[in-house]
């Protein structure tokens, strides 16, 4: 089996191609303590891409309450408990994983670790909606202790990984990943159904249309992406969570690329599961009130210092990474590069225009409680 370089594991790693990086990777960062689950992005890509017959069950885009959600229900914990012990050295500069991949850990004649998932599986999306860690005693934790009982959302779409499982796995080839973007998608035509890639995938995001019979997945809305706007389930977001653009190779970091300073200089955003070792694509930012136990589970050995960067942020500091999250939530067009202008952030588009220009600090007018002018007193004056 030839050998790969996954930066995220630290790394180099089984996998049954050689390694062959798109052109240009597109990618996103979700920031995770901005969700409030309002599942507008569901429902967006839900009324575009999988309202026809045998879709009926499909979210390419959910929103999962952790750490009880899930869809397909138990995902996360099954796909870890079938991989077993995983272990990180942070004893160097940067950390090397130590356990097994999904492909590593594949049984006798077959490619990946995996499962499929039954049916009923998938009959429950919203399962675990806004539960929390554990029941709350109201005489314990009223208006104190805040964060001892902890729940936040998870909002996932296909990674569009550099390693993809779903690739690996499938027998007629008909999954491929785009030389000019890192899109992975399915080439319906070929695909017979087999549903390898189901199996293979540990994120759950391929899915079986029971009608067609063929495997279906998200497509990035890559037909706005070649027009350099945001994916469908990105620009309706109502949070403002989502940024989008195009991610450097390893060690070919740029600093004015936001998606580069978020992931290679500041490591603000991680990799969800890193050790499953896919090389996704789709980064978050940790939450920053949850056990920092679950965060390195989900995230990796960086979890601690990404949540103390973003606490900088809400302090005042880290003006680029401040910059970053405002253009991003000012714009639907995906931007390659942003800079700092005085109190002002510029982004660029995919051609190098400008494309959005926003205060660092928004100016606040307070006018006078009563305005002589007209006489009359003003109830909101600012």
């Amino acid at each position: 089996m030839p050998t790969v370089r996954n930066w995220q594991l630290g790394r180099e790693m089984d996998y049954i191609y050689d390694e062959s990086r798109p052109d240009r990777q597109v990618s996103s960062v979700f920031d995770i303590n901005k969700c409030i689950a309002c599942q507008t992005c569901t429902m967006s890509c839900k009324a575009i891409w999988t309202s026809g017959k045998g879709q009926e069950y499909m979210f390419w885009n959910s929103v999962e309450t952790k750490p009880w959600g899930s869809y397909p229900l138990g995902w996360d914990v099954k796909i870890l408990d079938m991989l077993g012990p995983q272990r990180w050295d942070t004893s160097g500069p940067s950390a090397v994983y130590e356990g097994k991949t999904v492909f590593e850990a594949a049984p006798e004649g077959e490619r990946v670790l995996g499962y499929l998932p039954e049916n009923e599986d998938y009959a429950n999306p919203n399962r675990g909606e806004d539960e929390t860690s554990e029941p709350i005693d109201p005489s314990k934790f009223h208006l104190q202790d805040l964060h001892a009982i902890w729940n936040f959302y998870l909002a996932r779409i296909c990674m569009h990984c550099t390693y993809p499982a779903c690739l690996a796995s499938c027998p007629r080839k008909a999954i491929y990943k785009r030389k000019e973007d890192g899109i992975v998608l399915i080439d319906q035509e070929r695909c017979r159904g087999y549903r390898e890639c189901v199996r293979a995938c540990p994120y759950k995001r391929v899915l079986y249309n029971h009608v067609t019979r063929i495997s279906e997945k998200c497509i990035f809305c890559y037909p706005a992406v070649e027009k350099g706007i945001w994916p469908r389930c990105m620009r309706n977001c109502i949070g403002k969570i989502r940024m989008v653009g195009y991610i450097s190779p390893p060690g070919e970091a740029d600093p004015e690329n936001p998606i580069d300073y978020l992931v290679y200089v500041k490591k603000l955003a991680l990799p969800l599961y890193p050790q499953l070792g896919l090389e996704p694509n789709i980064y978050y930012v940790p939450p920053i009130h949850v056990p920092p136990e679950f965060n390195r589970q989900m995230f990796g050995p960086g979890a601690d210092e990404a949540v103390e960067t973003y606490k900088r942020i809400r302090t005042g500091q880290e003006p680029e990474l401040r910059a970053i999250l405002l253009l991003n939530t000012s714009t639907n067009k995906i931007l390659t590069k942003f800079r700092l202008e005085g109190d002002e952030a510029v982004g660029f588009d995919v051609n190098g225009q400008e494309a959005v220009r926003v205060m660092l600090v928004e100016k606040e007018i307070v006018r006078p409680y009563r305005d002589d002018t007209v006489g009359v007193y003003r109830h909101n004056i600012t």
